[in-house]
């Protein structure tokens, strides 16, 4: 493994340099954190740094196309995050981890819980878009339409990229190449038969100002589990609680350890 320094914090080459992270702590890890989209590892540098403080080593990775690990190769949502990660957990050691995930990556995490409890010693989920929500707002006609006619050689693609950069989410809009693909993607999954097949225990932890993710989705995920779990939320918390609870997040962690 070589080393790439970056200003205040060292991250660490995995994977033949296909995933980076930032390794937390002395001794075996027991942790691994899994950021959200269009974010880095570093969000968990806080609570992970309080975990090293109590001896607990942890790594914060940066999911492909983020931070600084490369992007893949070709588009796919959890489900391909979670093959393209599972190699460089076998890396990291032998576990069983506690496996942290916000935003994207706790659906991330879930799908490797449900493929491969025997890596996970606990699950702890924040702000993930588990299942899909029903939509209040459809995309606007014009847009559908253009997509259509794109579809079928009509439309331009300089002029169906106009209509995106317009209409598209601010994700979307910036998003490119595979990434956008990965997005449409992600956007589109849910989660339901991963949430059914775990088996290890599960803690559900949530910013009850979370507008991204409401505390609605927790509440229907934790419906759909039959393993040990807990559901906890936090008031005056939104969606970015690993930087807003960071205290709260490393407590309810080391717990599990």
């Amino acid at each position: 493994m070589h080393h790439v320094s970056n200003l205040k914090y060292v991250l660490r080459a995995y994977g033949d340099g296909t995933l980076f992270g930032e390794p937390y702590g002395e001794g075996p890890v027991r942790v691994i954190w899994l950021h959200g989209w269009a974010r880095r590892g570093q969000d968990f540098a806080a609570a992970a740094n309080e975990l090293a403080r109590r001896g607990v080593a942890s790594v914060a990775l940066d999911l492909p196309g983020f931070g600084a690990s490369p992007a893949p190769s070709s588009a796919g949502g959890a489900r391909r995050y979670a093959e393209l990660v599972m190699p460089v957990l076998r890396e990291i050691g032998d576990g069983p981890f506690v496996l942290v995930g916000h935003s994207f990556g706790g659906t991330v995490a879930c799908v490797l819980a449900a493929d491969h409890p025997e890596f996970v010693r606990s699950l702890v989920l924040t702000g993930a878009p588990l299942l899909r929500s029903p939509s209040s707002s459809s995309s606007p006609k014009i847009y559908r339409v253009l997509r259509w006619l794109h579809a079928r050689g009509v439309v331009r693609d300089a002029r169906m990229e106009t209509a995106r950069q317009k209409y598209g989410s601010s994700d979307y809009r910036k998003a490119t190449g595979v990434m956008r693909d990965v997005l449409v993607i992600s956007v589109n999954e849910s989660y339901e038969d991963e949430l059914a097949r775990l088996d290890v225990p599960v803690t559900l932890l949530w910013g009850e100002a979370d507008r991204e993710v409401p505390l609605d989705v927790a509440t229907r995920a934790s419906a759909l589990l039959a393993t040990t779990h807990t559901l906890q939320s936090l008031q005056g918390i939104g969606h970015l609680l690993p930087s807003e609870a960071p205290d709260e997040l490393a407590n309810v962690v080391g717990a599990l350890i």
